[in-house]
């Protein structure tokens, strides 16, 4: 995305507010210009929102749907008031073990490329804040959720570690990001337009562009 934006503005200083995994959907945030880039650090500050569907009985390596099958286990027992009770019980502070799969850096490289070699590289656990969770839908294995939650929280981990807690274990089929403080996808031009001629989308950026002071004034000063 960060590329296609580069290529149709024609401005060599593009950024964005925070990676989305391969596999996960909704917004990113992007930043053209020096002045934009500028206050990546504040907007990656920001509260995010996300829905997330998990799959309960099944655990990877990778803690999502891409990864390898290392653990299955039996989820008959479950019920949706132990599931509620669980979930709710991850709002607030908690100490988080970042994944081996993520893009946290090690001498310079993302963790995901040593994990992808076979080498295991353990990032210090840290602290992190979930102010908003909760239970949208519950069938059979596939439990789906929301979550608002502060900088540097994995919400593939954060399904892992409820997976731990019900006794079954579990991993990410689905993650989409709706809210990255200010901004909505909802407001978002959609990635798939940004494959047109580069004059189409560079009309299209034009249009969905907010100017930084804005941003700054609207937005970074309410946080």
């Amino acid at each position: 995305m960060v590329q296609l934006v580069k290529r149709a503005l024609q401005v060599k200083k593009v950024g964005h507010s925070g990676t989305l995994d391969p596999f996960a959907s909704g917004l990113l945030v992007i930043c053209a210009g020096r002045p934009a880039t500028r206050i990546i650090p504040q907007l990656m500050d920001g509260e995010k929102e996300y829905t997330a569907t998990l799959k309960l009985g099944v655990e990877t390596d990778s803690q999502d749907l891409t990864g390898t099958v290392i653990g299955q286990h039996d989820i008959i027992g479950l019920s949706k008031t132990r599931i509620d009770d669980c979930v709710a019980s991850f709002v607030g502070e908690q100490i988080q073990q970042p994944p081996q799969f993520s893009a946290l850096k090690h001498q310079g490289k993302p963790l995901y490329y040593y994990a992808r070699k076979g080498i295991k590289v353990e990032k210090e656990p840290r602290q992190v804040f979930v102010r908003e969770i909760e239970v949208l839908d519950w069938q059979n294995d596939l439990l789906r959720i929301r979550v608002v939650c502060g900088k540097g929280t994995y919400v593939r981990t954060l399904a892992a570690d409820i997976g731990t807690a019900l006794g079954c274990g579990a991993h990410l089929v689905e993650l989409r990001r709706l809210c990255n403080g200010c901004f909505n996808v909802k407001d978002a031009l959609p990635g798939d337009a940004l494959m047109q001629d580069r004059l189409a989308v560079f009309a299209l950026l034009l249009e969905y562009m907010l100017p930084v002071d804005g941003v700054i004034a609207g937005c970074l000063n309410n946080v």
